[in-house]
């Protein structure tokens, strides 16, 4: 699991949410959240920053660490 699915997975939880209730209250559709949480690979950014909006976060872009 990459660090933006446990983030979200861990802040919809926080918030004792389903994973449909996120969906309906950030506007992107179920399916989304599931893959999201799930640590697919390749993710509508837009969809991300909307679902990312409704805990008052955003994609940021940052310097890749030494270690890979």
């Amino acid at each position: 699991m990459n660090n933006l699915s446990a983030t979200v997975k861990m802040l919809r939880k926080q918030y004792g949410l389903t994973q449909e209730e996120l969906s309906l209250k950030s506007g992107v559709g179920l399916r989304f959240v599931r893959d999201l949480e799930q640590g697919k690979k390749t993710l509508r950014l837009d969809k991300v920053n909307l679902l990312l909006d409704f805990f008052n976060y955003e994609m940021v872009a940052t310097k890749k660490s030494a270690a890979r």
